[in-house]
């Protein structure tokens, strides 16, 4: 009887080792640790990023958000604020970690708007790298920003210089996911244009955004549509909103207008949905772009930055040593000439 129960616990089936279920001891691992994801989101005041945020996550992580006059904004700098949340589905965390920018262009002069924003970036960069090189590496909380949802505005024709120029300078640190605001604003005709103006002027200016991985050819056919999807939709046009409307009986959240009802989570009307899936099923991947790509590029440049710094102060310390020793030598000939002047008059 014994033998049996055994048996029953440690299977003997021919030719199977076991290690098949080393993917359910990972999935089990990580939904019991949780985990972990920063999103930033940058842009001018008035697109609506505060609302979205709240439309992706069902939550609100500005209840008390306080908004400055016209007046106060000619003279506003660019603050960082950072909100994290705990959220739990069906038994699986994530610590929501959400990096606000107000104040960006917003003043008069916006040249240096986003010092501070690269700044934390790099803080939150060299904060995992000090963590990382110290003895206790088992509790490393990763506050590295892993994906950017970089809002630009309905209003104009395209990228604005100040678009260009933060893009561009942030492109080498972070994966950047353009998102076209208040998408209501535009007729679905105007919504393509200025879809196909805004990838124009990103490839013109050599512009590098987050690239969707290209879905493995033994995945099912309907996963490989979604990416295909999801790419032909980028940069996103979304619109948010946090109320709910009655609409034939049904409670959806939406605008409304006297024209009609903007559905937030209906696809015919905007990418809030496609936005939604691509941050949701790409998650993983842009952990791992941050963590494989531009992480480890600033760890390189820092540690040959310091190696460079190690060997300019060798430098500067040969350099005294032979200062000192061409002294020294002037000393002892100076000292064997004043000697060999008295030994003359002595003579």
């Amino acid at each position: 009887m014994s033998q049996s129960g055994e048996k029953g616990k440690f299977p003997e089936t021919a030719g199977y080792v076991g290690f098949a279920n080393l993917p359910n001891q990972v999935h089990r691992k990580s939904v019991k640790k949780g985990f972990e994801f920063t999103l930033m989101v940058v842009g001018e005041s008035g697109l609506g990023k505060s609302t979205l945020i709240n439309s992706l996550f069902l939550t609100d992580l500005y209840p008390e958000r306080y908004i400055p006059g016209a007046a106060e904004k000619i003279e506003r700098t660019v603050q960082i604020e950072a909100s994290t949340v705990e959220i739990e589905e069906r038994g699986v965390k994530l610590r929501l970690t959400v990096v606000d920018t107000p104040g960006y262009g917003d003043a008069i002069n916006s040249q240096d708007c986003f010092k501070t924003i690269i700044q934390y970036i790099d803080n939150q960069f060299e904060r995992y790298l000090h963590d990382e090189s110290g003895l206790n590496r088992r509790h490393i909380v990763d506050n590295r920003v892993h994906c950017c949802f970089y809002f630009i505005s309905p209003f104009g024709h395209g990228l604005k210089p100040l678009d260009v120029e933060f893009m561009k300078a942030i492109h080498s640190k972070v994966n950047i996911v353009p998102v076209i605001a208040k998408a209501d604003t535009l007729t679905l005709k105007e919504r393509d244009r200025l879809k196909r103006r805004i990838l124009d002027e990103i490839a013109e200016h050599g512009i590098r955004i987050y690239q969707l991985p290209d879905a493995d050819s033994d995945e099912d056919e309907e996963f490989k549509e979604q990416t295909r999807v999801l790419k032909a939709s980028i940069p996103f046009a979304v619109i948010g909103s946090n109320q709910l409307i009655e609409v034939k009986g049904k409670k959806i959240r939406g605008r409304l207008y006297p024209w009609g009802v903007v559905e937030v989570e209906n696809p015919e009307h905007n990418d809030f949905l496609k936005l939604r899936t691509m941050l949701v099923t790409h998650m993983q991947d842009l952990q791992e772009v941050t963590q494989d790509l531009h992480y480890e590029n600033f760890r390189s440049e820092r540690l040959k930055r310091s190696g460079r710094n190690a060997e300019e102060d060798i430098m500067d310390k040969d350099q005294i040593l032979l200062q000192k020793e061409a002294e020294l030598r002037r000393m002892q000939q100076m000292i064997a000439h004043m000697q060999a002047q008295m030994n003359m008059k002595e003579d």
